[in-house]
């Protein structure tokens, strides 16, 4: 190697915007951990109808294992406890842990007097105020204030600590709903983006020839895809393929190689969230000839961002289908989990994990070709409906 040349000891990969425990996540400081307590409470049952809302605490009590019911040598403790599961582990967690267990939830509510998180609500409690002065360091995304008198100033150790502090909502203690609004909006306007991703990488052994090449529409299917989404949706649109076929792609499209090889769609998904971990991922094969702008904007309304997937229901599988699915960020680490397991099946995932299915729009949708006999009723039944 020559010796002007920078050696990069690890892969260069794009990370996810994940805070300590989440991708979405608030703390409350600056108050006693009983008001910061109340306040998640009310605010949990507000947000909970709408979203997956979890909560981050220290406990104040001795720790003692036996109330617990925690075995007094066992390093993990599964409870059923019927209505809900109760996991005790006896381990040092920090946030690898952290964004692990949280990858399900919508938002986490944190109490900021014992943990750090992205985002911060700051109480206007001068019964704390020596206590906040001492953790200036854990504010780094200031984005409101509650007062509990209306009297009461913003200190001047704050003022100077945030130099935009007059621009950042001042709420009441008791304007409860407010705040959740508040918090409602910041998610809303924080979803995560949609990409679109044409799997155009498959072998088309039955088929005898490129699948993604098949002309539908008056243009190679890939492209007219591609287009779909680009053109008609506007989504960023990628075309999925394997490294030998990147000479033959249209050099104006976009395209997600595979760097997960060996696994067919499911490795065309992972290396797209490997190109962009923070997109929404529309994933659809390009062997459905019966796809079109309605169709993909369906799927789009009708999207469960508190899900891993949405996807349609296939009634002839009685399954959901992989091969037209959005798929959110959070699947990413759960792809991730299922191919640790041995298994690299898309449908395995949607399968077994929390996924918003929705009825398809129209009979054919779902209908993919493989074979010279399918394209070739796929394209009467196609000349007929024009």
């Amino acid at each position: 190697m020559n010796k002007n040349t920078k050696h990069t000891k690890h892969a260069k990969l794009e990370r996810p915007q994940l805070g300590t425990f989440a991708r979405r996540e608030v703390a409350f400081l600056g108050t006693p951990c009983g008001v910061i307590q109340q306040l998640s409470r009310q605010l949990i049952d507000q947000l909970g109808r709408e979203l997956k809302v979890a909560y981050v605490d220290a406990d104040h009590g001795s720790g003692d294992e036996a109330e617990a019911g925690i075995l007094p040598h066992s390093q993990l403790t599964y409870t059923d406890k019927i209505s809900f599961q109760r996991l005790d582990l006896r381990v040092e967690a920090d946030s690898f842990q952290y964004r692990q267990w949280f990858n399900g939830q919508d938002l986490v509510l944190v109490n900021g007097n014992h943990f750090r998180a992205e985002q911060q609500i700051v109480f206007v409690d001068p019964r704390k105020f020596e206590s906040l002065e001492r953790k200036l360091d854990r504010l780094t995304g200031v984005v409101g204030f509650i007062k509990l008198d209306a009297a009461t100033e913003i200190p001047d150790f704050l003022k100077t600590h945030l130099p935009d502090w007059q621009a950042l909502p001042v709420w009441q203690a008791d304007e409860v709903a407010a705040i959740g609004q508040f918090i409602r909006d910041q998610f809303q306007r924080q979803l995560p983006p949609v990409k679109g991703l044409v799997l155009a990488g498959g072998k088309s052994q039955r088929m005898g020839r490129d699948k993604g090449q098949l002309n539908y529409h008056g243009r190679p299917q890939r492209e007219y895809l591609y287009q779909l989404m680009e053109t008609q949706l506007g989504i960023q649109a990628y075309l999925s393929c394997r490294a030998d076929q990147v000479e033959d792609m249209p050099s104006d499209h976009r395209t997600v190689v595979d760097s997960f090889l060996g696994l067919g769609p499911y490795g065309a998904i992972l290396s797209a969230f490997r190109e962009d971990p923070n997109a929404a991922w529309l994933v659809v094969a390009c062997d459905l000839p019966f796809v079109d702008e309605s169709g993909l904007q369906y799927l789009l309304d009708q999207r469960g961002v508190s899900a891993v997937a949405t996807a349609f229901h296939n009634p002839a599988t009685n399954f959901p289908d992989p091969l037209l699915t959005l798929w959110e960020p959070r699947a990413y680490p759960v792809l991730l989990q299922f191919l640790s397991q041995g298994y690299s099946c898309p449908r395995k995932v949607l399968i077994n994990t929390p996924v918003h299915t929705v009825n398809i729009p129209n009979e054919h949708l779902l209908t993919n070709v493989n074979n010279p006999a399918e394209f070739e009723k796929a394209k009467t039944i196609l000349a007929k409906a024009e």
